[in-house]
C-alpha cells in the first residue's frame, strides 16, 4: 500500500506541477500578445485621460470589475484622479457620480454585460468621453467606445476555456500599462508616490521630518560648558539618549559628550571627577536641522557610526536630539 500510495502522490504531484507551468504560459502569452495592439489607439486613450478635467471612472461587472477596482486604484495613486463605479448600482442611483467633465474606462472581455450595455446611452448622452477595453471590437461596448482598447486573448488558462484567468491577467496588465504612461506624463516622482502612501514605508522615508520623531524641550540631554562632570553623566542618565549637548546659554552648540567618549576617557585612566563638561566634550559633534528629512539623519548617523545626533533650528540654535531607537520607532529605519 505504500508503494502504491507513493506512486499515487508522485503521479498528483507532477500533474500539479504541469497545470500550474501551463498557467504561467498561458498567461504570459497572453499579456505579451497585448504588446500588438499598443497602437494609435492606445495613444489616443492616452491622450484623452491626459485631458479629462474631471476623474477616471473605471467600471466593470464580475471579475472585469475586480480589476477595475485594482486600476482604479493604481491610478489614483500614481497622480491621476480615479475611482471605481459598480455598473448594477449606478443603474440604481450611482449614475449620478460621473459628470461630464469625467471620463469612462469600461472593462468587460465580451464587451456584452448587460448591466454595463444597459447604461452606456446615459453615459454617452452626458457627454463623458468611453474608453472600452474588451476582447472583442465588434462588441456592443466597443461600439459604443470612443477609444477601443483590445485586451482579447486567444484561450483562457482555465482547461475548460470559461474561468476568466488569462483575460483577467491581460485587463490588468494593460491597465497598468496606461497607469504607468500616464504617471510618466504627468511627471509623478517618488515624493508624489510617498504623499499618496503616507503609511507605507516609502512614504514614512519621505515625508517624516527630523522634527516630527525628535525629542524636544526639556528631553533633549543639555548641559552648560562649566557644568561639572557628575552633573554630566547625571544629566545623560535622565534622558537616555547615550549622549548630552554641551551648549551656551544662547542655545548655541559647542560640544557632545557621548558613552562612547566615557569608555575612551576610561581607558586613557584620567581622573573625570575634578573635569568640566568643556574639558571632555567633543567639539565637533554630528547636527542635522530639524526641517531635513529623518531619512537624511539615518544616512548622517551610517556615514559618521554614530548612534545619536543633535538638531538645530533655523538659526542653528539646539532644538531637539534623537538616536537610532527613536528612528526605528518611527518606522524610518
Amino acid at each position: 500500500m505504500t508503494s502504491q500510495h507513493n506512486q499515487v502522490a508522485a503521479f498528483h504531484a507532477a500533474q500539479v506541477i504541469l497545470l500550474a507551468q501551463e498557467t504561467l504560459d498561458i498567461e504570459a502569452a497572453a499579456v505579451l500578445g497585448l504588446k500588438k495592439n499598443i497602437d494609435a489607439s492606445f495613444v489616443l486613450a492616452i491622450a484623452m485621460m491626459l485631458k479629462v478635467k474631471g476623474r477616471i471612472v473605471v467600471m466593470g461587472m464580475g471579475k472585469s470589475g475586480h480589476v477595475g477596482r485594482k486600476i482604479a486604484a493604481t491610478l489614483a495613486s500614481t497622480g491621476t484622479p480615479a475611482m471605481f463605479v459598480h455598473p448594477a448600482e449606478a443603474s440604481h442611483g450611482d449614475l449620478g457620480m460621473i459628470k461630464s467633465v469625467d471620463l469612462v474606462l469600461a472593462i468587460s472581455n465580451s464587451g456584452e454585460s448587460a448591466e454595463l450595455t444597459a447604461i452606456l446611452p446615459m453615459i454617452k448622452r452626458m457627454g463623458a468621453p468611453l474608453i472600452a477595453m474588451a476582447g472583442k471590437s465588434e462588441s456592443t461596448l466597443a461600439r459604443y467606445a470612443d477609444v477601443f482598447l483590445n485586451c482579447g486573448v486567444e484561450k483562457e488558462a482555465c482547461p475548460l476555456n470559461l474561468a476568466p484567468t488569462a483575460s483577467t491577467t491581460a485587463q490588468l496588465a494593460l491597465g497598468d500599462a496606461l497607469a504607468v504612461v500616464l504617471l510618466d506624463a504627468h511627471g509623478f516622482k517618488a515624493e508624489d508616490f510617498a504623499r499618496s502612501h503616507p503609511g507605507g514605508a516609502l512614504g514614512r522615508k519621505l515625508l517624516t521630518l527630523v522634527s516630527d520623531v525628535m525629542r524636544s524641550g526639556d528631553d533633549v540631554p543639555k548641559v552648560g560648558p562649566q557644568a561639572s562632570f557628575s552633573d554630566l553623566m547625571r544629566e545623560m542618565s535622565d534622558k537616555g539618549l547615550g549622549a548630552t549637548a554641551i551648549a551656551d546659554d544662547a542655545g548655541k552648540v559647542l560640544g557632545i559628550f557621548t558613552d562612547g567618549d566615557l569608555r575612551r576617557l576610561i581607558e586613557k585612566g584620567i581622573d573625570l571627577r575634578t573635569m568640566t563638561a568643556q574639558q571632555v566634550m567633543h567639539c565637533t559633534p554630528s547636527t542635522i536641522s530639524s526641517n531635513a528629512l529623518a531619512v537624511e539623519a539615518v544616512e548622517l548617523m551610517e556615514q559618521n557610526c554614530i548612534t545619536s545626533v543633535l538638531v538645530l533650528d533655523s538659526t542653528g540654535r539646539l532644538c531637539g536630539a534623537l538616536n537610532s531607537n527613536d528612528l526605528m520607532r518611527a518606522k524610518v529605519i
